[in-house]
């Protein structure tokens, strides 16, 4: 077994108190610090507090100590075992030191893994969360942390995948843009913390091909930032085509529908729908990842609801 320990600082020109304030909201449904969507959100089976169940993305770990206001462990519940901690140590009564603090013992393997993946992106989600701090314990932030290249790589590399789907009764427009229908499906991906919940803000999934918009629904048991499906599409004399992009119940899905009207049409459609799958899922995943590394930070989201 190999020891890790890695160790990140930072003063911030706030009180103890409250920057400690902040920290015990983690993991909440108003976490302001926990830097998502970028990165896979913080969650707990409960309330911040000792035996809390959770973790981030596949890390998963414990809430082994909490100190509310000045310390949090988590021990990690899978591999070979070591915790992680932030602590908030006063500097007089208008300035704090944040520390995070990673020990964990691990095999070779695992220690390969560590310094060639784990660590630039570890390294970069506790200097984003440390950037909230700041954000919201001060109200300006000077130097923003930038992602390295190889945190940038692997994010890319590990961003999720959407999901092939029957197409969701919800997208009302999609199915009643044809009295027959000779080809549909639909791809799904989860809307993170952050990401934006109006259909419009997805309306250029489809990069490169300038469809048209032709329906549009806003929910009718929500207001309309909260959901709806944009119809975009085109007729042609060989087919028609039809392109919904529906939010709604904490997902946004991609869903098409073909009708063919001719020979042509049939052969036309026997080769687009080999690569049609590929195109779907990559334009939707692109998006998705898009829209989430341009959301405002979690600090900036709290400061917003906040007032």
């Amino acid at each position: 077994m190999h020891t890790v320990r890695d160790v990140h600082v930072r003063t911030v020109a706030a009180p103890a108190e409250a920057v400690g304030a902040l920290l015990d909201r983690i993991g909440s449904d108003r976490d302001p610090l926990f830097p998502t969507p970028v990165w896979p959100a913080l969650r707990f089976d409960r309330p911040l507090g000792v035996g809390a169940d959770g973790g981030h993305g596949r890390i998963r770990y414990r809430v082994g100590a909490y100190e509310p206001g000045r310390r949090i462990r988590f021990d990690f519940t899978e591999g070979a075992g070591g915790w992680h901690e932030f602590t908030v140590r006063p500097l007089g009564s208008d300035g704090c030191r944040v520390e995070h603090v990673l020990e964990s013992q691990l095999p070779f393997g695992r220690l390969l893994l560590w310094t060639t993946a784990i660590r630039p992106v570890h390294a970069t989600m506790v200097e984003e969360i440390f950037d909230n701090i700041e954000r919201a314990a001060t109200g300006r932030l000077a130097a923003p942390v930038r992602r390295s290249p190889r945190a940038r790589l692997l994010n890319r590399l590990l961003w999720a995948r959407p999901r092939a789907v029957a197409l969701p009764a919800a997208a009302r427009l999609a199915h009643q843009a044809f009295p027959r229908t000779d080809f549909q499906d639909a791809w799904q991906m989860e809307l993170l913390p952050g990401m934006p919940r109006e259909p419009a803000a997805w309306r250029n999934v489809l990069r490169g091909a300038s469809f048209p918009e032709v329906g549009r629904a806003d929910r009718g048991d929500l207001p309309a930032a909260a959901g709806g499906e944009i119809l975009l599409g085109e007729d042609a004399r060989h087919l028609d085509f039809r392109a919904s992009i529906l939010v709604a119940d904490g997902r946004v899905t991609l869903g098409t529908v073909v009708r063919v009207h001719n020979t042509a049409g049939r052969l036309y459609f026997a080769v687009v729908r080999r690569v049609h799958p590929f195109m779907a899922r990559t334009m939707l995943r692109r998006t998705h990842r898009r829209l989430a590394l341009a959301a405002p930070s979690a600090a900036e989201r709290d400061a917003a609801a906040l007032g």
